[in-house]
């Protein structure tokens, strides 16, 4: 009897815990854009500002509320071409790590390259890139793949080269292949370093996004902020920077949520270590 109520104390405790733990991660994040939003309301109102350079937040929240319609158009644009852009990101991403981990010659030729590509601005070469493939969705897209597949490609790769030795000799003595270590093991084991740049990658997607559309298009959140700054209305453009922040933050909760059903061992480990989240 007394270890059954021990393990209910105890379970109500890891539950009380894991509870404070997900509200503090939510409501200290809120607190800290309360306060940055009431700085931002009082310099407004009581600074001195022209309202046209710096508007108030609630102003700009109202101007946001009546052109929504618009700017939900401008948002499924670009949700459109993001959740292209991105599936073609991760797949050439996942596709590059495992078969620069596969085959050493490929990566120590490959490697470099990919390195080295990171340090050419996409603002130098989306312009090429419109010129040759057009202001269609083609663009976009290539624009979306080369802002995101580096990170997942570094991520991944360093996630299947950390695989535990330890765990492969032991595979390999009851005679596992290559391949049934690699689906069993390495992968499986690569999961959260795999997601730890899908993460960083979900967020320059919509940046890649919203950044080609600028360049040329007629639709969009990047269109739509143009739009707003050549007709003076910064208002508009920070609703729409604000909605565009809103996207990315959603984005990455939701690769976080998909994470943990992926890999819920990986958590379940951190928790018994106690180890915070």
């Amino acid at each position: 009897m007394t270890a059954e109520l021990y393990k209910t104390q105890h379970k109500a405790q890891l539950l009380g815990n894991r509870i404070y733990s997900v509200g503090l991660r939510v409501v200290a994040p809120a607190f800290t854009l309360l306060i940055l939003f009431a700085i931002w309301q009082g310099y407004a109102v009581w600074g001195g500002v022209n309202p046209i350079i710096l508007p108030s937040p609630i102003h700009v929240f109202q101007v946001t509320a009546e052109n929504w319609h618009n700017l939900r158009l401008a948002i499924d644009t670009t949700l459109y071409e993001t959740a292209i852009g991105f599936g073609w990101a991760l797949l050439f991403g996942a596709a590059s790590a495992m078969l620069l981990d596969l085959v050493p010659a490929l990566r120590r030729g490959l490697y470099p390259i990919f390195v080295a590509s990171q340090s050419i601005p996409i603002v130098a070469i989306a312009p090429l890139l419109q010129l040759w493939f057009g202001v269609g969705l083609s663009a976009k897209v290539i624009v979306i793949v080369l802002s995101c597949f580096f990170p997942v490609t570094v991520a991944g790769l360093d996630g299947l080269r950390a695989s535990d030795p330890d765990l492969i000799r032991l595979y390999r003595t009851f005679g596992a292949g290559r391949w049934r270590i690699f689906r069993s093991v390495r992968l499986p084991g690569a999961l959260p370093s795999f997601f730890s740049g899908i993460r960083i990658a979900i967020s320059y997607s919509v940046i890649g996004a919203i950044f080609s559309e600028y360049i040329g298009s007629t639709q969009g959140l990047g269109v739509y902020m143009l739009d707003s700054q050549h007709a003076f209305r910064i208002d508009l453009v920070i609703g729409a920077v604000l909605v565009t922040a809103l996207i990315s933050v959603a984005l990455f909760v939701s690769v976080m949520g998909i994470e943990r059903l992926a890999s819920p061992w990986f958590f379940a480990e951190r928790r018994s270590k106690g180890i915070a989240e």
